[in-house]
Order: C-alpha cells, then sequence, then structure tokens
C-alpha cells in the first residue's frame, strides 16, 4: 500500500483546523500533523492566524510572511510542507484585488487607514478575512494558475473557547449581506466549514479545566454544525506504575526493605530519609496517575476518535516534532 492510500478516519479532509486551551501545545500538534501528512506524501499547507509566529520559532526558520514558504519535508522522502502567516491586513489588500479589481487603489485605503479600521473596528471583519483565506487555499486544484496546489492544509486555529465563533463568522455575516459578492463567499466559506472536507480536532492534556474545555467546545462546535474531529491528549507521562503497584504506592505499602536492598545493589546508600523521600514521590506520581486516568475516562465518553502524544522529556526541537508526527502516523491520525 503507498504512503498515500493508507486508510485513516480522515479520508476525504482537506482542511485541518487544530484547537486546544492555551497552553495545551496546539501549535505543537497543529505543525506534527501537518508533518505526518507530509510523510504520507502529501503536499500539505500549514497556516498560523494569530500573529505569533509560532510555527517559525518551532521549525526554526525565519518569521514568516504573507507568503506561503517552504519549511520541511516529511520523513522517508514524503512530501513537502510550507507555511503561511496569514494576517487581516494583507488578506483584506488580496479580497479586494480579487473581487473587486482594487489593485493599487487598496494600496491606497491602506495608506488612509481604511483597513486598519476594518479589521478592529467592524465586527468579525478580521476573522471574515482569516477564515477567506484559508478557503481561497483549501479550494485550489491543479488547474489553479500562479498557485500552488495542496493535498490537505492544517490551521492553527484560535483557543477552543473562541473557535466556534471564529469559523462560525461567515455564517453570521451572510445573514447581514443578503446580496452581492460578501454574501456569496460567506456563503461558499461557510459550506467548506461544515462540509465533510473539514474536520476541527481539539488538542488537550489531562487535567480538569482543559478536559472540561474540551467538552464544552465539542458542544459548541456541534450545534453550529461544524464537524469535530478527533481528541489530542497531548504532554502525556509515560505510564511507570501497573494498577496493582500504583494502589500500594498510593496507600503507602511499598516494600521499604526491598527498596533499600535496590539503592544498595546499585551502590547508594539507602539512609531513611532517602527511602521516605522515593516513598513520597511514588505515592505523588502514583496520585498524579489516578487523576489523569480520570481525565482519560471523561475524554473516551466523548464519542471522538482519541489519541495521545508523550511528553518530550528534552522539549520540542525540529527533531521532537518528526517524533511526534511519526506517533500521529502510529496511531492512524495521517
Amino acid at each position: 500500500m503507498s504512503k498515500a492510500s493508507r486508510a485513516t478516519p480522515w479520508d476525504g479532509v482537506r482542511l485541518h483546523v487544530v484547537t486546544g486551551k492555551g497552553g495545551t501545545g496546539k501549535t505543537t500538534v497543529a505543525a506534527a500533523l501537518a508533518l505526518a501528512l507530509a510523510s504520507r506524501g502529501k503536499t500539505v499547507l500549514l497556516c498560523e492566524v494569530e500573529g505569533r509566529q509560532g510555527i517559525a520559532q518551532l521549525f526554526d526558520v525565519a518569521p514568516l510572511p504573507y507568503d506561503e514558504r517552504r519549511i520541511a519535508q516529511g520523513p522517508a522522502d514524503g512530501g513537502d510542507l510550507y507555511a503561511l502567516a496569514i494576517d487581516p491586513e494583507s488578506a483584506l489588500l488580496e479580497y479586494l484585488a480579487m473581487y473587486y479589481r482594487l489593485g493599487r487603489a487598496g494600496k491606497a485605503l491602506d495608506r488612509f487607514g481604511v483597513i486598519d479600521f476594518a479589521t478592529t473596528i467592524a465586527p468579525g471583519v478580521r476573522d471574515v478575512l482569516l477564515t477567506g483565506k484559508v478557503y481561497e487555499a483549501v479550494k485550489r486544484n491543479r488547474r489553479s494558475k500562479g498557485a500552488r496546489h495542496y493535498d490537505a492544509v492544517v490551521l492553527d486555529a484560535p483557543p477552543t473557547g473562541r473557535i466556534s465563533q471564529f469559523l462560525n463568522v461567515n455564517n453570521e455575516l451572510a445573514g447581514l449581506a443578503k446580496v452581492g459578492p460578501i454574501r456569496s463567499q460567506a456563503d461558499t466559506v461557510t459550506t467548506l466549514l461544515r462540509s465533510k472536507q473539514t474536520a476541527v480536532h481539539l488538542v488537550t492534556v489531562l487535567e480538569d479545566m482543559p478536559v472540561q474545555e474540551t467538552a464544552d467546545g465539542i458542544d459548541e462546535l456541534r450545534a453550529a454544525r461544524l464537524p469535530v474531529g478527533g481528541v489530542v491528549v497531548n504532554l502525556a507521562r509515560p505510564g511507570d506504575l501497573d494498577a496493582h503497584e500504583r494502589e500500594r504506592a498510593m496507600n503507602g505499602k511499598l516494600p521499604r526493605k526491598r527498596i533499600a536492598a535496590d539503592l544498595a545493589r546499585v551502590g547508594v546508600k539507602a539512609t531513611p530519609a532517602l527511602v521516605d523521600e522515593l516513598l513520597a514521590d511514588a505515592r505523588e506520581h502514583a496520585e498524579r496517575r489516578e487523576l489523569e486516568d480520570q481525565q482519560r475516562k471523561r475524554i473516551s465518553e466523548l464519542d471522538v476518535p482519541v489519541y495521545e502524544l508523550p511528553r518530550l522529556p528534552d522539549g520540542v526541537d525540529l527533531g521532537g516534532l518528526y517524533e511526534l508526527a511519526a506517533d500521529l502516523c502510529e496511531q492512524g491520525f495521517a
């Protein structure tokens, strides 16, 4: 079976939207997903819309302009990964040029501050422009002149608390603009975002607040008729204790004498204070794992595919991104 032909739950998806509560690592997961898709031989575009240049930092490249730049290749001679930082001002100039033929005139508006007004004062215009640019990248085909065709687009989107509003802004705009090109574009973008070509994936960690926000986000997405993808549990710790050992550690019943003997065997002086400290660490670890498993149970009840990525001991660099991409492939995400 070829790289691109292996069946996954997201076959047919062209736009992967990645969201998550702040601090869960959604940008890292979006980057790893883009690399995973590229490893299947696909040409992939990774976009960001929050102006943080998080993608450039992860891939250790110069800050991204409003231009599609090749930043990596999928592992094992995979496809190419491109990246784009979408800013609303540039998106508006492109919009005016495409739909109203306002080339130089659009730049003149920028000098007069009209674009700044439109993207900061007018409600929802900023998000309309950002999602409109993503739509344009997704809907290109191989016959598009002067534009690269992408097999998949991955969007590092706003946090979970704002994702439904961000993705549904075109539907709200369509209710205000009854006719004309603005209404037409709003309708086409909404159609894409609600179609089977789109999946909204949510990133969480095994803590109460992020898991609750993930559950609330799924409810809001479904209420807005936006397609929920999978949940990625990020920064997961390894399970060093089985259920029996965990229970003994939590109840203070681990064998002190055996622990002391093991320490002595490797040349460590097993003082009572050291053994006490090790037992306390074991109890803390066991309690943390117990709480994490409770959160896993909550996530399993959300009725969506669940994937898990480990906490990398040395942090996330480019090599770490490739490791996480491989993990996603092994779990059948891409």
